[in-house]
């Protein structure tokens, strides 16, 4: 399909220019002579154009002047604006208002880069909205499984939760007992479902990089800023931010973070200006905030801040009764991504289950269920890939990620096992796509074809 590009320029030359150059380019293209030509375009047409280029000096208006009533009734798109140096236009009204800009003349390369940059960020937000309404079908209270007193006792309080106005909140637990799935039923069930959630794991990166991740910066801030980056705390504007890990953040940093959630402001990297941004920020710890206070490692008016609203997910080995709702739900999402039809539990494989500890919780239960459907031939869990230490002892470290599968290699493994666990977990992290698949295992697709049908996948 291709992508659609509205050119506002009163100027035939330029005009003919930049359709000749974004045609060649594949691009969709329109044109629109003045601000009343555009308004048309934009208000009655159905084109509704990815990006939008529009020179400032249009002899009918300032399309500056109409901009807010054309973001209100277009939808998602970007804009670039092109506009003589020198000109009454404001740079900084400008650029609060707009993708880009360029002053004229422009380097038209310099033009194609910004344009695809725009591009590629309006296909994003067009997808994230496409999303939503299926978001908030997955992500409603009830996506919570269970029915143990702890588990109601959670759903009782998240009902609340989503009914009303939230600045900032923290959930707390173990590892793997769901705290980023209680985080987006928070977002979409609740007052901020039209607004974008964006997520963060302040474990996962050093302290320069998280503080330039949340709050932006300018071009040339530091080395390597090559061009402006909108912070997650802009790009959350409306909605929701998710900060993972919180106990992990560098204390410096979360001063910066505190003056961020009270004061709604935040500043780039490098700039002097303050930014408004009305943001809901969801924390999650799986660390003892108060012991992390009491040894310097947290600042204490940060955690009351966040914790005007508090909620702590119980552990599974907390709600077992939950796992005879969990298990059966969870193998039947696996069943439909993986093609298999496992529908039969043994009592032997149930009394594993049932008296494991699972320290891993949710998460560990879920990678014993995926391997265990994965390599199934027939509609029975098979009992001896459960793999259950009878310790209970669980290291997070060690748990397979989405992307790797876990395979023993104490001989209760075949050749031809290993090679359709690799086969099946291929296919079901590329959507059964069967050319990702390949690429994905380095084999040609005709290899995979033949591997395919020789497992009768």
């Amino acid at each position: 399909m291709a992508h659609r590009l509205l050119i506002i320029e009163d100027d035939a030359e330029s005009n003919d220019h930049l359709v000749q150059h974004f045609r060649q380019r594949q691009w969709q293209v329109e044109t629109a002579l003045g601000v009343n030509d555009a308004k048309s375009i934009l208000l009655e047409d159905e084109f509704n154009p990815h990006v939008i280029i529009a020179d400032l000096g249009l002899p009918d208006g300032n399309i500056l002047d109409h901009l807010e009533e054309l973001q209100e009734q277009v939808g998602l798109t970007e804009w670039v604006f092109l506009y003589e140096p020198g000109s009454s236009s404001d740079d900084s009204r400008i650029d609060d208002l707009t993708f880009d800009f360029l002053h004229k003349p422009y380097d038209i390369k310099r033009l194609d880069t910004i344009t695809r940059r725009a591009l590629r960020t309006v296909l994003t937000e067009r997808l994230a909205q496409s999303y939503s309404s299926q978001h908030k079908q997955k992500y409603h209270v009830d996506s919570f499984y269970g029915s143990s007193q702890q588990a109601k006792s959670l759903k009782t309080m998240l009902n609340k939760l989503v009914d009303i106005p939230i600045s900032a909140m923290i959930i707390t637990g173990e590892t793997g007992t769901g705290k980023g799935l209680v985080a987006r039923i928070i977002h979409h069930s609740g007052l901020r479902s039209d607004g974008p959630i964006v997520e963060l794991n302040c474990a996962a990166l050093p302290k320069d990089l998280l503080e330039s991740q949340l709050f932006g910066h300018e071009s040339g801030a530091f080395t390597g800023a090559a061009k402006k980056f909108r912070g997650l705390f802009e790009q959350a504007d409306g909605g929701t931010l998710f900060l993972d890990e919180i106990g992990d953040m560098d204390i410096e940093l979360q001063s910066k973070l505190l003056k961020a959630i009270e004061d709604q402001t935040i500043r780039r990297l490098g700039s002097e200006k303050e930014i408004h941004v009305d943001v809901q920020v969801i924390a999650a710890t799986g660390v003892n905030l108060n012991e992390a206070i009491a040894q310097g490692q947290f600042r204490d008016d940060l955690y009351h801040r966040i914790s005007v609203f508090k909620v702590h997910l119980p552990s599974l080995r907390e709600r077992k009764d939950d796992l005879m709702e969990l298990v059966p739900r969870i193998i039947g999402e696996f069943n439909t991504k993986a093609n298999k039809r496992v529908n039969h539990i043994s009592d032997a494989s149930w009394e594993k289950l049932l008296s494991y500890d699972w320290p891993g919780n949710v998460r560990e239960l879920r990678n014993v269920l995926e391997r265990c459907v994965l390599l199934s031939n027939n509609e029975h869990l098979p009992d001896e890939w459960l793999q259950l230490s009878s310790s209970g002892s669980y290291n997070a470290q060690q748990a397979p990620s989405a992307d790797h599968i876990s395979i023993p290699i104490d001989g209760t493994m075949g050749l031809e096992d290993v090679e359709l666990a690799m086969l099946t977990k291929a296919l079901l992290l590329e959507d059964n796509n069967v050319t990702a698949a390949a690429k994905r295992l380095k084999i040609t697709r005709e290899t995979m074809r033949y591997r395919m049908k020789k497992f009768e996948l």
